[in-house]
């Protein structure tokens, strides 16, 4: 193959090598350079002048609703809890109904996983359940974020808020 390109590489530096070599302010090289086979120069037209529009003085003005300041497109909404993010989970259309339905078996999977901590009394096991509960969320944010950003962005912010529930079992316990 390599062979091949070679040799069209040579071939196209012959070919070029053999064509003549023209210039706008050159004759070709296989004539010799007299006024008659100098190219005239080019002229630009003259640029056109519009004509400035009328200015009216009775336009109407439109109000414009008020711009959110960045401080406010950014302001955090305050943290779901369990409740309130199955209630918005389920309400979404950003997700499939196979998809809910998988989401939220997961979801009971991991809620009775944490009672059984809690109902055996021991301490420290909650934090186990801590990487499953990352991997839970993370999917979660995946399928909602592009069809349903704000969603996203609140799920986002209550992923402290909601472990804190997991893992305290009094605060379980008022939910359960």
């Amino acid at each position: 193959m390599s062979r091949m390109r070679r040799a069209a590489v040579g071939l196209l530096a012959t070919a070029a090598a053999c064509a003549p070599i023209t210039d706008a302010r050159r004759a070709p090289l296989d004539q010799p350079a007299s006024p008659d086979n100098v190219p005239a120069p080019v002229i630009a037209p003259a640029p056109v002048t519009a004509r400035p529009p009328a200015v009216t003085t009775t336009a109407p003005v439109k109000s414009t609703p008020p711009v959110k300041t960045v401080r406010q497109a950014l302001k955090p909404e305050p943290p779901l809890d369990i409740a309130a993010l199955s209630a918005r989970l389920r309400s979404t259309s950003a997700i499939g109904v196979f998809t809910k339905l998988a989401l939220k078996n997961q979801m009971d999977d991991l809620l009775q996983q944490v009672r059984r901590v809690h109902q055996s009394g021991r301490t420290g096991g909650v934090g186990a359940l801590r990487l499953p509960y990352d991997m839970l969320v993370l999917k979660v944010l995946a399928v909602v974020q592009d069809g349903d950003p704000p969603l996203a962005r609140t799920i986002s912010g209550s992923r402290e808020a909601i472990w804190n529930i997991l893992a305290d079992p009094e605060k379980f316990n008022a939910i359960a």
